[in-house]
């Protein structure tokens, strides 16, 4: 069965007053609402010490220590001993933070601030930590300083990104994270809901920032750590995604970067995203496309997708068993489902039988793998499919997919594009928008050949 969502709040200031008359039932909702993790965050010596007490007392909480901007102008070199000691004799400290720069309130002056927040990225680098950035009105200089003091070595998050889509893109350049909090859901915060459109969901973390930043409708009251559910929730509804997809994917950044217990790496034979079911069942390709992502990684939203072994039809039936309350099934790992064609069609027609509508992702070389027009073989067994197209011309294909059928690739992909309208109901050409890519003269065969057209974004996976 599908899991309960698992969202981990990574920003939480919750040893304050504002909790002390129901901190046992705040828990007891955070739980509630699938929260099974916190990072409780210090903001100076006295809250960094309560950060580390609480983490010591619950297992289901880490924490991070550091000195908020509006502090700098008071910090000693006796704050910067205590903080590296908690750092290195507490082994619930998973950051640096909050650290960062402050100009809209000024509460320190501008070159104080900046020379702590330099000398707390050196910390951090020192102790081999991630750091938790506080920016507030002060997008250029806090870049700067990031660049300059090598934080991209440690790594980190921008907590409660206020920056555009043009800095998030920076920041992930940079090597850093985002972090998305409750003001997402604020009616005039369409800034933050570009970022999260634009900016790929691996990138981005969960936060309340309790007892601060309430989202809707919520907002004016005080946060805690359950609602990061909403934050949650609206991430998905502009990602196009489930609620547990985001809980998937984001929980698996936080554990990465806070190191955060440890990371089911098993492989998984059938995923979910969204609302289809999808079949791993072979890591193999007839092509190397120089955009595919496994080169790098085997993760597709949240999922490891490396395969130990080739599964049988057992294995791939008994894993579609795990799961239920999807709209199909879809033959696309991470790898080129049609080379186990026998396989496909054996899984297909016991699922066909039992009324489950059918899809196939595929690069459009079967009839090439197989050296016969395989497409007659799934009349009857497949609903639909989707054939990477990715090119206009065979120059082109050859240069992107790596096609071991040289000329004889490109030529292959339309044949099996016209070839699949006699057997299968619905036919998609899709295309990745590779930087320099035609895009619209990809389209234009796509209508020449007579199928539907669709663009994945690059990069993005799944």
């Amino acid at each position: 069965m599908t899991p309960a969502p698992f969202l981990i709040d990574t920003h939480a200031h919750i040893y304050g007053h504002e909790f002390i008359a129901d901190f046992d039932a705040m828990l007891e909702r955070a739980t509630a609402a699938g929260v099974g993790h916190l990072v409780v965050i210090g903001a100076d010596i006295e809250s960094s010490l309560a950060a580390c007490e609480l983490a010591n007392r619950h297992d289901a909480m880490s924490c991070a220590v550091g000195i908020h901007p509006h502090d700098a102008g008071r910090v000693t070199e006796r704050c910067y001993d205590i903080i590296r000691s908690l750092a290195m004799e507490n082994p619930k400290v998973r950051a640096i933070g909050e650290i960062g720069l402050d100009f809209y309130r000024d509460r320190s002056p501008r070159e104080e601030q900046e020379q702590v927040f330099r000398r707390f990225i050196s910390l951090a680098r020192e102790l081999s930590l991630p750091i938790v950035v506080h920016d507030r009105d002060a997008h250029e200089r806090v870049m700067a300083i990031l660049r300059e003091e090598r934080a991209a070595e440690v790594g980190g998050v921008l907590h409660c990104f206020s920056g555009d889509l043009a800095m998030a893109r920076e920041c992930v350049e940079l090597g850093f994270l985002l972090s998305i909090p409750g003001t997402v859901t604020f009616p005039n915060n369409e800034a933050l809901r570009d970022v999260v459109r634009g900016v790929k969901i691996e990138q981005l973390l969960l936060e309340t920032d309790s007892p601060y930043l309430a989202p809707v409708p919520f907002r004016g009251k005080r946060n805690e750590p359950a609602h990061v559910r909403l934050t949650a929730e609206k991430v998905a509804e502009l990602k196009g995604l489930s609620l547990e997809d985001v809980a998937r994917i984001t929980t698996l950044t936080a554990r990465r970067l806070f190191r955060i217990g440890q990371p089911d790496q098993s492989a998984g034979i059938a995923y979910r995203i969204r609302d289809s079911l999808y079949l791993n069942i072979t890591n193999r390709c007839s092509n190397r496309c120089s955009f595919c992502p496994k080169f790098d990684d085997f993760m597709v939203k949240g999922h490891l997708l490396r395969l130990e072994h080739e599964p049988d039809a057992a294995e791939v039936l008994a894993a579609v068993r795990d799961h239920s309350g999807y709209d199909e099934v879809v033959f696309c790992g991470y790898g080129e489902p049609l080379i186990r064609l026998d396989l496909v069609r054996e899984v297909a027609a016991v699922l066909k039988g039992e009324g489950r509508r059918i899809r196939i992702n595929t690069d459009g070389q079967a009839n090439l793998v197989h050296d016969r027009n395989i497409l007659p073989e799934l009349a009857g067994l497949v609903d639909s499919i989707s054939v990477s197209l990715n090119a206009a011309d065979a120059v082109t294909y050859a240069r992107l997919c790596n096609t071991p059928f040289g000329e004889a690739g490109f030529r292959g992909v339309c044949d099996f594009l016209m070839e699949a309208k006699q057997y299968i109901p619905s036919v998609t050409a899709s295309a990745v928008t590779v930087p320099g890519l035609d895009v619209a003269a990809v389209r234009r065969l796509a209508e020449s050949l007579g199928v539907a057209y669709r663009e994945r974004e690059y990069a993005e996976v799944g």
